[in-house]
């Protein structure tokens, strides 16, 4: 891990679980913060990339807005750069985003983890757009997220998966395992691929979408992590307890 000179983090299941930070998380970003320059991804979809910052570091950590890098972000960017206008299946949060990119006629339909608005009719609205022609957008496809009480619980893809089996569509992923996600977050700190390390509990999204797009991946053993992850045939470069356990593999 000589060559690292930059670090990719997940959020959620990396840095905290909740509300409740993973011990020693602060202090390990804290530290590697002044070697390396890093950049935080998520898939969160669920609030606003300006309520996540606020998250960040009122559990203590030090994140500039500039370093977080979201799925939401993302997505209204892409949307923006298209001119295109949305119909949205998420959280009345995530939702009020797109308030300026809303339409009757929209381009793009763009579903995220929209938690308790997974109604009929909001998934029913959506699958009418996309039979009218409208592009199917998923801000993300996780499988699934750890609960604060430490059970997994379903995310956006087997939602995104009915809408894509029902209308005879692929959806275009914005965020991770999106190879352009990683892209984009590497290039901003003026680094390679191949000398940035990503750092995640997501088997497939982290560590295989890291990968898949050139950087070298370590997979925490917190968060969502499941020995069966081990089992997928994905081998990550490292495995570690948790992000504390970085300061053996790169501060030598």
């Amino acid at each position: 891990m000589k060559n690292i000179k930059g670090l990719l983090f997940d959020i959620g299941g990396v840095l905290y679980v909740g509300e409740k930070v993973i011990p020693g998380a602060e202090n390990a970003i804290s530290v590697l913060q002044k070697k390396y320059p890093m950049r935080f991804l998520t898939n969160t979809t669920r609030k606003t990339p300006l309520a996540m910052v606020e998250k960040l570091n009122r559990l203590g950590f030090s994140v500039k807005t500039e370093e977080l890098f979201t799925a939401l972000d993302a997505t209204k960017a892409y949307i923006s750069s298209q001119k295109g206008s949305v119909y949205t299946v998420l959280t009345d949060e995530a939702d009020e985003w797109f308030n300026d990119l809303k339409s009757e006629k929209p381009d793009f339909v763009v579903i995220g983890d929209a938690h308790l608005n997974f109604s009929y009719t909001k998934l029913n609205g959506a699958f009418k757009h996309l039979q009218k022609g409208a592009a199917l957008i998923a801000a993300a496809k996780n499988r699934y997220f750890k609960e604060v009480d430490g059970t997994l619980s379903m995310d956006a893809g087997g939602f995104i998966a009915a809408l894509e089996f029902a209308a005879g569509v692929e959806a275009k992923l914005i965020g991770k395992p999106s190879r352009d996600f990683f892209h984009l977050a590497v290039a901003s700190m003026g680094l390679k691929p191949e000398e940035v390390l990503m750092i995640g509990d997501d088997i497939v999204s982290d560590i295989q979408g890291a990968q898949d797009a050139g950087l070298k991946a370590a997979l925490v053993r917190t968060g969502k992590f499941q020995t069966s992850d081990l089992e997928t045939g994905i081998t990550p470069d490292i495995v570690i307890g948790d992000i504390t356990a970085l300061y053996s593999y790169l501060l030598v």
